[in-house]
């Protein structure tokens, strides 16, 4: 039995000196092995230009450049007439419309001075404005109308009647100069760094 025991004690020394056998070699190459990626480079985060919005209903002010009249019974409806933004028109403290930009207008209805003391009227309203190369939309009207001769008529009827037939109001009169009230049209997306 001593002798056994010896034997197999043998075998097992010898079992763990020999050499790894191809079994197990395979299961070994198949074992991965860890490796350590390199770290990443930080990223550069650069922020986007932010975008901000002037909104449709901003006021604009302008003035008029050129006097209308319906003096004369030359203004027309459709007839455009040049106007200048009156000041700067700004977004924080950004300005998006400079004064002095030119800005475009519409004679929309005309009615000329009359017999019987009728006044002459002027209504009109802003087109757009020109900022750069682009055209920006504005809304608003405007108008004038002349002094009626009413009363003047009523007077010179109770006196001679044909002489109220003579009697005219006065011209309407936007003269140069006079201020504007325009308002955006449109939405203005303004990039901002």
């Amino acid at each position: 039995m001593i002798l056994m025991t010896y034997v197999l004690a043998a075998a097992a020394a010898a079992q763990a000196v020999a050499p790894i056998t191809a079994p197990q070699a395979t299961i070994q190459a198949a074992t991965p092995t860890a490796t350590i990626a390199p770290a990443p480079k930080p990223a550069v985060i650069i922020a986007p230009a932010t975008e901000t919005v002037l909104r449709a209903g901003t006021e604009v002010p302008l003035v008029m450049s050129e006097g209308i009249t319906t003096n004369g019974k030359k203004l027309r409806p459709g007839q455009r007439i040049r106007l200048a933004v009156a000041s700067d028109v700004r977004l924080g403290t950004q300005v998006v419309i400079p004064a002095g930009s030119l800005a475009e207008g519409e004679v929309t209805d005309v009615r000329n001075k009359g017999m019987w003391g009728k006044s002459g009227r002027i209504e009109a309203r802003a087109l757009n404005v020109r900022v750069g190369d682009r055209l920006i939309r504005l809304s608003g009207t405007f108008d004038d109308k002349g002094v009626t001769g009413t009363a003047a008529v009523v007077g010179a009827v109770l006196l001679l009647p044909v002489a109220g037939f003579f009697m005219t109001g006065t011209s309407a009169n936007i003269p140069a100069g006079s201020g504007v009230k325009a308002f955006l049209d449109e939405d203005l997306r303004i990039a901002t760094q």
